[in-house]
């Protein structure tokens, strides 16, 4: 069983590799320049800042399942996935909050503006870094990851607040791939998305699956010594 999952994992790495390659090679060298209203060249972070934005939504609606689920039935499997959909969805969220401003200063002439979606975004990774400190440094007995597995649940439920955020408030945040958008102009520019979401849906696949298993590696390890000292194995 070990060896069939060691296949499908480095299977899975390779293909995140190669759709990766492809992606990078595709939006710089065939996919068109953007207007200038949209950046110019800075506009090809898009192909890789929203699909970002999409495996942060993916994260944490693993986190908000994994961790209601956990307070249904507290399992260690549960639990290292609710922490592992957190931790990955702060570094996709870091990669949002990272590449939009340099997109923004192109199009906008500034890193930062108090735009409802940057704000919400802003706020639901911080959530989710509570969340990730809260396991790092108040322990991992039955009452802290009960109250992590909480924090979670109610930490996801900002995440379609930062989907609607531009229809309910307005600002200057993009709406490129909806209706009220600019939409995508070319079919390049299409496939260049479509991929990209194909690759950070991988990336995010892989990233969770490192993570939920280092998370199971890890709680068995404390069992293990849990059990060895109450049998006085080990002081």
């Amino acid at each position: 069983m070990t060896g069939t999952k060691d296949k499908w994992f480095y299977g899975l790495l390779v293909a995140t590799a190669a759709i990766f390659a492809y992606l990078i090679g595709y939006v710089f060298l065939v996919t068109p320049l953007a207007q200038l209203q949209a950046g110019g060249l800075a506009q090809k972070i898009f192909y890789f800042h929203v699909p970002a934005a999409y495996a942060m939504y993916l994260c944490g609606t693993v986190c908000c399942l994994s961790s209601a689920a956990y307070l249904y039935s507290p399992t260690d499997a549960r639990d290292a996935a609710a922490r592992a959909g957190a931790d990955c969805a702060v570094v996709f969220g870091m990669m949002v909050l990272g590449s939009g401003p340099l997109w923004a200063k192109k199009a906008w002439g500034v890193y930062w503006t108090w735009d409802p979606r940057l704000t919400t975004t802003l706020l639901s990774v911080l959530v989710f870094v509570s969340v990730v400190m809260l396991r790092a440094f108040a322990g991992n007995g039955e009452a802290e990851r009960k109250f992590a597995s909480a924090l979670g649940v109610l930490g996801t439920v900002t995440l379609p607040i930062i989907h609607y955020a531009v229809l309910m408030w307005g600002g200057n945040h993009p709406t490129v791939i909806t209706k009220t958008g600019g939409g995508l102009r070319h079919p390049a520019m299409t496939h260049a998305l479509l991929v990209g979401f194909v690759a950070m849906t991988l990336l995010a696949v892989l990233l969770l699956w490192c993570r939920t298993r280092l998370s199971l590696s890890l709680s068995r390890v404390a069992r293990l010594e849990e059990q060895a000292i109450s049998t006085g194995q080990i002081d």
